[in-house]
């Protein structure tokens, strides 16, 4: 294939928005460049001044089905596909008396802003463009002769060679036809995306594959550029799911001289999940390292702030903070002295937000609404770790169906600390121990290569973070898998522990049983597990 610079002297237009032609236009007019359009585009050109041959006295077709069908039309689509360095395609377009085109000019109906906009399906499915996508694809497809133009910030380029005469050299069409079919994916992939969300699947009954469809089809919209990433050698950026304005990655930023940065974005996710395990009560969650140092639920979040912080004073500083009720004044102020990177709610009394504002370095953030419950997706070498995400929702998270296998039933206030303990244990990195009293994190053992290790600095943490108190001491325990050998257990229970829950299913669980009994400590078996890697 030849690499040829090609002067534009005719081109296609056919745009929904039409922000930016007026740049375009003039150099139309300068250039004397032939153009064809189509309806509210070609009326728009007109009225820049341009002289527009419309699309329907090329086609010799009237646009019909209330703008379903323009341009698809071989006088069309033969003038985008023929490659004119091949002689038999200029051969044939002279024959058939078709003109080709030196450039196309397209952007698409707006499908995702319609369905953000919370249009019904109708109106979606009419955003659904079909002639467009069509007409860039052809074009990019014939790189060779054709330029084509989806970007309006490539306006001012195209017009610039428009103007000079000197069009693109192949290099230059082929990047504009990547860039091209980048959009059209792009632009299916949220399609795709919404017809999941709204029609039935068949891969139940064609594939056997359930919730694994055969393809995955999402696609990201390039928010901004992050300062670096998890290290400052690191290159980051933030995108977003074009469907959704809501979710945490589009939150509001209320405060902050600096911008979230990307461990900033990872530890707030983290705090705004974990926060939303207690939904049905106020609860905080103060979050380092995408693990909670303190996460409590109180009366008021006011108290569960309080409590939450007092679980490890230490590692909340230059952390982040998440909240699943509005921030009260109350609440800022005990924020107020304590160095956090990150705030996160869904709402700011106006007072409360007047103060956190004073701390300049304070990103203040406020989402809309809770997670949604999302596949979980994990890029590895070569391919894309998919599962559904981990949520209290099995019937091993509710008490109800736990098996008590040692020692007897707690009084009330145990029992509700067993069962704050085990949703919060979901939040902690493997293999992961946790201490709780009365609503809260008092000790928090995460992310040890083994359980014996968790339990130890579970209670380390207990007893070295509260001025030397011992708050094992009479502290209930959760661990996120079962205790394959029985020596975590028995130092909890020889630290104070008096009761612990746990999934069970060791081939050794008879021997944890046992040393339970032995210790007179209560225990429940969920035969629910929450690994979080």
């Amino acid at each position: 294939m030849a690499v040829t610079t090609r002067r534009i002297t005719r081109a296609l237009v056919s745009v929904y928005e039409k922000a930016g032609l007026e740049e375009l236009a003039k150099s139309f007019v300068q250039a004397g460049t032939q153009v064809v359009s189509t309806g509210s585009t070609a009326a728009k050109l007109e009225s820049l001044g341009v002289e527009v041959t419309p699309v329907e006295a090329v086609t010799g077709f009237p646009e019909c089905l209330g703008g379903r069908v323009k341009t698809l039309d071989p006088h069309i689509h033969a003038g985008i596909l023929a490659d004119m360095t091949n002689p038999d395609h200029a051969r044939q377009l002279k024959e058939m008396d078709i003109q080709p085109f030196d450039l196309v000019v397209v952007n698409l109906y707006p499908f995702e802003a319609t369905v953000l906009s919370g249009a019904d399906p109708a109106s979606c499915l009419e955003r659904i463009d079909i002639g467009g996508p069509a007409m860039v694809r052809a074009a990019a497809k014939n790189n060779a002769s054709v330029a084509v133009i989806t970007d309006p910030a490539d306006y001012p380029l195209a017009a610039e060679r428009v103007r000079s005469g000197t069009g693109f050299d192949h290099a230059e069409r082929q990047a504009l036809a990547a860039k091209a079919f980048a959009m059209t994916a792009s632009y299916d992939a949220a399609i795709a995306e919404w017809t999941d969300k709204h029609w039935t699947s068949t891969d139940d009954a064609d594939t056997g594959t359930g919730s694994a469809p055969a393809n995955l089809t999402r696609t990201w919209r390039l928010s901004h550029k992050l300062r670096y990433g998890e290290n400052p050698h690191q290159e980051a950026a933030l995108y977003l799911d074009p469907l959704d304005r809501t979710g945490f990655a589009a939150a509001t930023e209320l405060g902050g001289a600096k911008a979230m940065s990307y461990n900033n974005y990872v530890d707030a996710d983290s705090a705004w999940r974990s926060v939303w395990d207690f939904a049905d009560q106020p609860a905080v969650a103060v979050v380092k390292h995408s693990n909670p140092c303190g996460l409590a639920i109180g009366d008021d979040i006011a108290q569960a702030h309080r409590k939450a912080h007092a679980c490890d004073p230490m590692s909340a500083y230059g952390g982040v903070i998440a909240a699943n009720r509005t921030v009260t004044l109350a609440m800022a102020q005990q924020v107020k002295p304590i160095f956090t990177e990150v705030i996160v709610a869904p709402g700011y009394e106006d007072q409360a937000l007047d103060l956190l504002k004073t701390k300049k370095n304070l990103r203040i953030l406020k989402v809309e609404r809770p997670p949604r419950h999302q596949p979980s997706l994990r890029p590895i070498d070569g391919g894309l770790l998919v599962q559904s995400q981990d949520l209290i929702d099995t019937p091993g998270d509710n008490p109800a169906n736990w098996r008590l296998v040692s020692g007897k039933e707690p009084d009330d206030r145990t029992m509700r600390d067993l069962a704050f303990a085990w949703r919060a244990i979901r939040s902690v990195k493997s293999n992961a121990v946790l201490l709780a009293h009365d609503g809260a994190t008092v000790g928090i053992g995460m992310g040890q290569v083994n359980r014996v290790d968790s339990s130890h600095l579970a209670v380390e943490r207990a007893n070295t973070l509260d001025r030397g108190n011992n708050r094992s001491k009479g502290s209930v325990a959760a661990s996120d898998a079962f205790f394959p050998f029985a020596d975590g257990l028995e130092y909890l229970a020889d630290s104070g522990v008096i009761a612990a829950v746990h999934p069970g299913g060791s081939i050794r669980d008879e021997e944890v049983i046992e040393a339970a009994k032995q210790a007179g400590m209560t225990m429940y078996l969920t035969g629910t597990r929450h690994f979080f890697h």
